[in-house]
């Protein structure tokens, strides 16, 4: 008798992922898929998609889907969440569209406390458009348009967004995780959980950040593309949780 070890989600539906080869959105997807699942939201959740690389997002997850202009994600999900607060809504964002274009609606969700879950995709770079120069992108990292490598002095500094939102009185939850090695995407599962537990206790904005990669624009190898993750992204986007309501109240 066949004994069944493996399964894809139901979460997922059967579309192929767009993903170019080593882009690690299909990890993340697949583990926001398998939380859904197993907290039993399938049905009840509403996911925002982004503009970007993950703007195709709403034909993988297989749950209610809404497309947010370029950087109204939080909005979106914030007008979504009043008008149906029994839902479990969250947001699926990149750099691009999250740290440059919808950190202002970002950082307003977070203050006003809103019920929801961001999902924030940081690979440094704006994948989708031609590997343009994010608000994330390293210092001396090459883009299309920063030739020489970021300058601190030309274009300032990376923007640490989960630290800003951690500064948020209305951030209930906030952590930065990575999917390069199975040990770490096992952590960043077990916190993407707790997100989503934490919107059904109404405790507030939640927000995980994942480091990810982006080896075509990178002009890496896949297996590059995940050591560029661990030598160069955590050394300035430390993993580790910046804020918890739940263990503050302890």
């Amino acid at each position: 008798m066949e004994k069944v070890v493996y399964q894809k989600s139901v979460g997922l539906t059967n579309n192929d992922l767009s993903y170019c080869p080593g882009c690690t959105h299909g990890i993340i997807h697949k583990l926001v898929a398998e939380v859904l699942e197993e907290l039993n939201l399938v049905d009840q959740a509403i996911g925002i998609a982004s503009v970007g690389c993950s703007v195709m997002s709403y034909f993988f997850f297989n749950c209610d889907m809404q497309q947010a202009a370029h950087g109204r994600g939080c909005a979106v999900a914030t007008g979504i969440k009043r008008v149906r607060p029994n839902n479990i809504v969250f947001s699926y964002q990149g750099d691009g569209d999250l740290a440059s274009m919808g950190l202002n609606e970002t950082i307003h969700a977070a203050n006003r406390g809103e019920n929801i879950t961001v999902i924030f995709v940081n690979n440094g770079i704006f994948g989708m458009t031609g590997g343009q120069m994010a608000p994330t992108t390293l210092l001396g990292q090459k883009t299309t348009t920063t030739k020489e490598g970021r300058k601190k002095e030309e274009h300032g500094f990376p923007i640490k967004v989960a630290e800003i939102i951690s500064q948020v009185e209305g951030a209930a939850y906030v952590e930065r995780v990575s999917v390069h090695n199975p040990n770490f995407l096992r952590k960043a599962k077990k916190s993407l959980k707790k997100a989503f537990e934490y919107q059904q206790q109404n405790k507030g904005f939640t927000f995980i950040e994942f480091l990810s990669t982006c080896p075509v624009n990178w002009g890496m190898t896949p297996i590059q593309a995940m050591e560029f993750v661990s030598k160069e992204m955590m050394t300035y986007y430390p993993v580790k949780v910046f804020k918890d309501v739940g263990d503050e109240n302890a």
